[in-house]
């Protein structure tokens, strides 16, 4: 059970403005939950680096911040509060959890973290400038955009990331170049099969991605053979980049189950081994990542949060039911 309500105390305190920190929010103010968003940065988190959308059921085409600004306001709508402070530290003392942020302690019977992740970056000339215009890190929410479309490609890892979404984009593009670092593939034997069969892929082993560059977007890519310090430079519109992502879960510590990656583990409520706890989208273990995933999560959790508050909500172990 969570701490008895007082006045300085929230129902819920939601980490993150992302699609599924904003959908909690919306749900739990519906709910009529005194509900707090905190977000250090814009509302709509990481998918404001994307720029166009295209995979959201509704809109054939929207701008991420047109999504993320209508998903912020519609929240405020019933009544959720979204803060501009970065939270630090979450803790949970005498049956209540404080947050430590930018403006003081927070303190709340639940918390439904949405701190999402971040792609690792490669950090290669014209990476940064490029983003959202023609750099990605996410080839199923990207791929498919006019940009990339019948056009060359390059994709950079060697895991089984890199190979699944390069094998995505075959679908689109005109011809994949796919960079790795080393001489062999980390991926799965049966995706490396694939990838080598495709005539639409071409294997670059041993080979770095130096510079990106163009016009106002992606024009070409200069790979350098690690061994014989060639330098080649390819057309491309599109640079798909996957050498890791990191889930922004440090701010639970060791405090919260987690996995060898660092995702959180919950069960189908969205729960976490720490009773009151909830954390959902990109953070938490699960198959994919993706803003229906995240808005999905969302709704559940502040579903669960508020069942919580109330003693209703069942108890199922952490793990039952993970993606």
């Amino acid at each position: 059970m969570s701490a008895p309500a007082s006045p300085d105390l929230f129902d819920v305190i939601i980490v993150g403005a992302g699609p599924g920190g904003l959908a909690a929010g919306l749900y739990a103010a519906r709910a009529k939950l005194k509900a707090v968003v905190l977000e250090k940065e814009l509302p709509g988190g990481q998918i404001n680096k994307t720029g166009v959308i295209e995979d959201y059921p509704g809109f054939s085409t929207i701008d991420a911040r047109e999504l993320s600004q209508k998903m912020a306001d519609h929240a405020k709508e019933f009544g959720a509060e979204i803060r501009s402070t970065d939270a630090t530290a979450i803790r949970k003392k005498n049956g209540a959890f404080e947050v430590d942020t930018a403006e003081g302690v927070l303190r709340s019977r639940t918390i439904i973290l949405a701190t999402g992740g971040s792609p690792n970056y490669l950090g290669c000339k014209g990476e940064a400038p490029y983003q959202t215009k023609g750099v990605s890190y996410c080839a199923i929410c990207d791929g498919a955009l006019p940009l990339f479309r019948n056009k060359p490609m390059v994709v950079v890892g060697g895991g089984d990331s890199a190979l699944e979404e390069g094998l995505f984009l075959t679908k689109f593009a005109s011809h994949i170049y796919l960079v790795h670092r080393r001489g062999e593939f980390r991926a799965s034997p049966i995706l490396q099969d694939r990838v080598k069969s495709n005539p639409k892929m071409e294997i670059l082993f041993d080979s770095a991605l130096d510079e990106i560059g163009g016009g106002d977007l992606v024009e070409w890519a200069r790979i350098r053979n690690l061994k014989t310090s060639q330098v080649r430079q390819v057309p491309v519109s599109g640079v798909f980049i996957y050498v890791g992502f990191t889930p922004n879960s440090a701010i639970v510590k060791d405090a919260v189950e987690k996995d060898e990656k660092g995702y959180v583990l919950t069960n189908q409520n969205m729960e976490t081994s720490i009773a009151g706890l909830f954390a959902i989208g990109d953070v938490r273990q699960q198959l994919t990542k993706q803003i229906t995933n995240a808005v999905g999560d969302g709704t559940t959790a502040a579903v669960a949060a508020e069942k919580f508050i109330h003693g209703t909500l069942g108890q199922s172990p952490v793990g039952a039911g993970r993606g």
